[in-house]
């Protein structure tokens, strides 16, 4: 595993909250995601380029494939006093899945093409 790679793993350790049994998928995701946005650079950027947000952006994006992959069943509260557990919700997963996905994009926006736009049935 290159110096990137490990430190793409350990942001998105962080911002999951990955446990150990999570931990080779959200290895595999974080690769996935350095794959996926290599291939949405502009020509002739790399990764290098893109400084800090390239590795911050792949781990958004795979902290948000993890969450979406874990569909809710995470504890998101505890009380001791009188016994109280919150169970987040996948309404809740999916929103935070979608909050980072959104700062990943705004991270990488300088550096990719935009992936929200196309011209469709444009004669010239």
């Amino acid at each position: 595993m290159s110096g990137a790679q490990e430190a793409i793993l350990t942001l998105a350790k962080t911002l999951s909250g990955a446990g150990e049994d999570e931990e080779p998928l959200l290895e595999a995701l974080c690769q996935a995601a350095e794959q996926w946005w290599k291939g949405r650079l502009l020509p002739g950027v790399t990764a290098e380029d893109c400084g800090e947000a390239y590795p911050c952006a792949a781990a958004f994006t795979a902290a948000a494939d993890l969450a979406a992959a874990r569909g809710g069943d995470r504890v998101s509260g505890f009380t001791a006093g009188s016994v109280s557990v919150q169970v987040q919700s996948p309404a809740e997963a999916g929103t935070q899945a979608a909050e980072l996905r959104r700062t990943a994009q705004r991270l990488m926006a300088p550096f990719t093409v935009p992936g929200d736009f196309a011209f469709r049935g444009v004669r010239g």
